[in-house]
């Protein structure tokens, strides 16, 4: 049980009673009138089957305050696109699957690039982003949450309370972020975060001051959670990176868009569990060396647009000092993990936290080589602004994949709770 501790420049919402599930569903129930929800889930075709999928899906079969569920499926040919369609037909709400590799779907890529506006790295960045224009495009919700397809340890509770803080109309909150211990196995979890982006902020606090940015990032408890929730009017101007850096960079737009009196952390489930990655140590272009570069490039770039200046030795100080607080840190996580009885090996995390000051190094560096800002990809307001059709081609590729794919053949993934057209309006007073 959490307690009740307030850290930091924005709000926590612990977890302090465990409140039963069926409460907080009748709670949304009653916001989704006033408010109708909506869950994006960017998922890779290799997932589907996997036991944490299959979980995900049974659980969400038992949730009804959600007007709307989009899918956005990555790395899937026709025939897989197709088990896809069927796989989620068990799905009792409004449930719409984007085939982002189908031919609508690529054609609309096509004509955003020529208009330079095309998400060029393919990933969970690109995944979401056209999920995001998607939703905007639908008009069904108000709100909506995120979160991957990948969560072991998942059950509907983690959901309700991710989506509650801005779905309840009594709160002022356009953004929330989820965050939850990563325990799982008997093990002590979450490397990147612990070792890397923890110590990097308290790095760059030192060396480059305590500027407003370094606290909002330091007062969340897991920044590089995969979960949040957002009102639908804050993904007009949002824009997503497309690398590995996309929490730090979703946590980077929304302070520079709202006052961090709008945005808040929730404490979602005891304990987290999901697909790891591997430390990838010789192979900088994948795992978790692959995202600590991009992490750490984010933050350096994020920093120079608010006046911080590094130079060669500036990034040699980073880089020095990060070591120094991740070693002194591995300290304070193996005392934790033996007062609880996890099991934390010292050797690889201190593996880990070289690999890291080295890659910090190289991302200081490319950032003085190059300069330029991180690959975000554009704000929907932007977009639409030059291709004003989008939304509706957006609509239109999903009906037409689903009505020509779907197992049903009417444009709608068959549903008990009566599926329709993707798009189609649904009055809140159904849900």
């Amino acid at each position: 049980m959490s307690d009740f501790f307030q850290n930091g420049i924005i709000t926590t919402l612990h977890n302090l009673t465990r409140r039963p599930v069926a409460a907080l569903h009748r709670e949304l129930m009653a916001f989704s009138r006033e408010r109708p929800m909506a869950l994006v889930l960017p998922c890779l075709y290799s997932e589907i089957g996997t036991p944490a999928l299959a979980r995900i899906v049974s659980e969400l079969a038992h949730v009804p305050y959600l007007s709307q569920i989009v899918i956005g499926l990555d790395r899937a040919d026709e025939a897989q696109y197709r088990h896809a369609l069927a796989y989620f037909s068990v799905l009792p709400q409004p449930t719409t699957v984007l085939w982002n590799d189908g031919p609508r779907m690529r054609a609309i890529h096509d004509r955003l690039d020529s208009h330079d506006l095309a998400p060029d790295t393919p990933g969970k960045g690109r995944n979401v982003w056209y999920c995001f224009g998607y939703v905007q495009a639908a008009e069904v919700a108000q709100t909506v949450a995120l979160h991957d397809c990948d969560i072991v340890t998942y059950d509907r509770s983690l959901l309700a309370r991710l989506i509650y803080p801005v779905a309840n109309p009594a709160f002022n909150y356009e953004f929330c972020k989820g965050f939850y211990a990563r325990v799982a196995g008997g093990k002590l979890n979450g490397r990147v975060s612990r070792l890397l982006v923890s110590p990097l902020i308290r790095t760059f606090k030192k060396v480059a001051g305590e500027h407003a940015y370094l606290q909002y990032l330091d007062s969340f408890r897991y920044p590089l959670a995969g979960e949040f929730s957002l009102r639908i009017d804050v993904l007009k101007d949002l824009r997503i990176p497309s690398d590995w850096g996309l929490e730090i960079g979703v946590l980077s737009e929304v302070y520079r868009n709202y006052s961090t009196n709008r945005l808040c952390q929730v404490e979602i489930a005891d304990s987290y569990d999901h697909k790891h990655q591997d430390l990838s140590a010789e192979d900088a272009s994948t795992g978790l060396s692959r995202m600590s570069l991009d992490i750490s490039k984010a933050l350096f770039k994020k920093l120079a647009t608010y006046g911080a200046v590094f130079d060669p030795g500036t990034v040699r100080t980073v880089k020095a000092a990060y070591f120094r607080i991740a070693l002194d840190l591995i300290e304070s996580y193996a005392n934790d993990a033996l007062i609880n009885g996890l099991s934390l090996d010292r050797h690889a995390e201190e593996q880990a936290v070289e690999l890291f000051a080295s890659n910090i190094l190289k991302a200081g560096e490319s950032f003085l080589e190059s300069g330029e800002d991180s690959p975000f990809m554009p704000a929907w307001n932007r977009v639409t602004s030059v291709y004003s059709d989008v939304f509706a081609d957006l609509l239109e590729a999903a009906r037409a994949d689903m009505a020509d794919y779907g197992p049903g053949g009417d444009g709608c993934v068959p549903a008990s709770g009566g599926g329709r057209l993707p798009g189609a309006p649904r009055m809140a007073s159904a849900v």
